[in-house]
């Protein structure tokens, strides 16, 4: 069965026109503009938190979000630094960095709080393809100083955070049911870290290198449409990127999550390129 991504793309008069993964023909690790792109036709994308509830960026300050010039969320996305945010590369691909705003510190999307910046660059892992076959992480540096707390990175080499069963939790303002309405403000929800053999028999393209699945038995909540490249954190850790799934909250079927922990080098380094420059 096809895969899917969690992203929706929206047209520039703000209706949603497909949900697809985007894959990236001969991108590099570093740009000053978006790399080329094409569309897929075979993956559909699914946006927004399942079986979850309203959150708070009061406990989630570093939970931001990705919109089009009109004001169209798209993706989500994580605070690592006061200059850059972390998220899925099919997010960061999905349209031109020109035309991309990180919206942060607005916990309703209807309201006007929080800041709206820019991207002046954007960075994705040179060896993504697709997000089924992993390295699906990008950061994008704003224009300006976000004023929120950053999230703590999961660092290489870490496994405590990434046991079986340990209780994580997935962010975003993506759809509350699969193909249902999306969410005005942010949800959480607490899921499961699924073993790497239980994963591998859900999906027979899962690499544990790059990817860590989190999810219910029988289903019932995770992460949808719109929340692709926001964070799945344990505590106030970063361990996941949303990157795809089958469906939404199926039995059997848990969200795939990038695994922060194999490219915490790249995004501490990327997250400090502007502070350097």
């Amino acid at each position: 069965m096809p895969k899917k991504t969690r992203r929706t793309v929206f047209l520039a008069a703000g209706a949603l026109l497909v949900t697809a993964t985007i894959a990236v023909v001969g991108g590099s690790a570093s740009a000053d503009t978006a790399g080329s792109s094409i569309v897929t036709p075979a993956p559909v994308v699914q946006p927004r938190i399942v079986g979850g509830s309203q959150a708070s960026l009061h406990d989630y300050p570093y939970a931001v979000y990705l919109t089009d010039l009109e004001g169209n969320q798209f993706c989500g996305a994580v605070i690592v630094s006061h200059t850059a945010v972390a998220t899925a590369a099919h997010c960061a691909l999905a349209m031109s960095r020109t035309k991309m705003h990180v919206v942060a510190g607005r916990e309703d999307k209807r309201s006007t709080g929080g800041v709206e910046m820019s991207v002046s660059r954007t960075w994705v892992q040179p060896d993504y393809s697709d997000p089924g076959r992993g390295n699906d992480i990008a950061v994008l540096t704003v224009r300006g100083t976000l004023p929120y707390q950053p999230v703590k990175v999961a660092e290489s080499g870490d496994t405590r955070d990434y046991a079986a069963d340990t209780q994580a939790t997935v962010l975003g303002w993506g759809r509350v049911a699969d193909g249902g309405d999306r969410s005005d403000y942010l949800r959480s929800a607490v899921v499961p870290l699924v073993t790497d053999k239980n994963c591998s028999a859900s999906y027979g393209n899962y690499d544990s290198k790059s990817m860590v699945c989190a999810g219910y038995d029988k289903g019932g909540t995770d992460a949808c449409q719109g929340d692709s490249g926001g964070p799945l954190v344990v505590g106030d850790t970063l361990i996941g990127i949303v990157s795809w799934g089958e469906g939404c909250a199926k039995a059997g079927k848990p969200g795939v999550y990038t695994r922060v922990s194999t490219y915490s080098g790249d995004i501490t380094r990327e997250a400090a390129m502007r502070l350097l420059g």
